[in-house]
């Protein structure tokens, strides 16, 4: 756990928006030094020079995280310019729906690079350098977040490549809290699991690669689309509220953050068919009416 965050070192990937973003914020209003990591060149600098407004010291670095090369150098600045980071916040990721069997295998490699790839280049690159920076000074504490999402504790229709990502986050993150119990006191992690909040993530083929082959979206993919846009736009909590129980979270070694933890009777439900070895629940029990729409919708494509 972290308690006093003034001087202490941020890394933030998907800092140009959302959660990012926001967490960015907190920390400039907390004193922290800021690593903004992003894809988007023109949200990079709006919020690079938002907080050197701030006079926080930041370093802010054009990274697409499923680079491993890239994601190296962007480590490598970080011990050079700051030393090792105290807060690490794997954020970075894109949303992609349809059938699980319609995405193509450039889909597929798009949002397991960013969603998945993007996690693990930031665990296995920053973990080392905390775990030393904590066997050198007994006072160090670190923390790494990263961001799943409610579609890696469920198994939603129509969003399977997304679940899948969001799935090995949870793995990952769970298991990187176990071994760091292993071997320290002094670096912990947590999973940050949103539900429906309002970002940028449902407008997220604004950064796909331009070397991915074009294609033209299938009929569920564009009814995914659709309903992913409505879904994020209605949102009742904000990223800045998200934003603050990632850091509230930080504080108090807290594994699971929920946005949403109305959300979580899904979950039982499926955890119970899982251990009772019945089949998957539906996921539209509570809203039949919600179940019935995108079945039809997806029969008449």
């Amino acid at each position: 756990m972290i308690e006093n965050f003034k001087g202490k070192t941020a890394v933030l990937t998907g800092a140009g928006s959302g959660f990012g973003l926001e967490c960015a914020r907190i920390g400039a209003r907390l004193g922290m030094k800021l690593v903004l990591v992003d894809v988007q060149q023109d949200a990079l600098d709006k919020a690079e020079a938002e907080m050197k407004a701030q006079g926080v010291q930041v370093l802010a670095r054009k990274v697409d995280v499923s680079n491993a090369q890239a994601m190296a150098q962007l480590a490598a600045d970080v011990q050079a310019s700051f030393g090792a980071p105290n807060f690490v916040f794997n954020n970075a990721g894109v949303g992609a729906g349809g059938l699980v069997w319609e995405n193509s295998v450039a889909d597929w490699e798009w949002v397991l690079g960013v969603n998945l790839w993007g996690v693990v280049h930031g665990v296995r690159l920053f973990t080392p350098m905390m775990l030393e920076a904590a066997k050198a000074d007994p006072g160090y504490r670190g923390h790494i977040v990263n961001t799943a999402s409610m579609a890696g504790l469920l198994t939603a229709p129509n969003m399977g490549i997304y679940n899948v990502s969001k799935h090995a986050v949870v793995s990952l993150t769970e298991t990187l809290y176990q071994d760091l119990h292993l071997v320290t006191d002094q670096v912990s992690a947590s999973v940050l699991c949103p539900y429906f909040v309002p970002t940028g993530i449902s407008q997220s083929q604004r950064n796909r690669p331009s070397d991915l082959p074009p294609q033209q979206p299938t009929a569920s993919q564009l009814i995914g689309q659709a309903q992913s846009d409505k879904a994020v736009s209605s949102g009742k909590v904000s990223a800045a509220d998200v934003a603050q129980k990632v850091f509230d979270a930080v504080v108090s070694d807290q594994f699971y953050i929920y946005s949403h933890p109305h959300a979580l009777g899904n979950v039982q439900s499926r955890m119970e068919a899982l251990v009772q070895g019945n089949n998957p629940p539906d996921p539209f029990a509570a809203r039949p009416d919600l179940g019935d729409k995108l079945r039809q919708a997806l029969r008449k494509a």
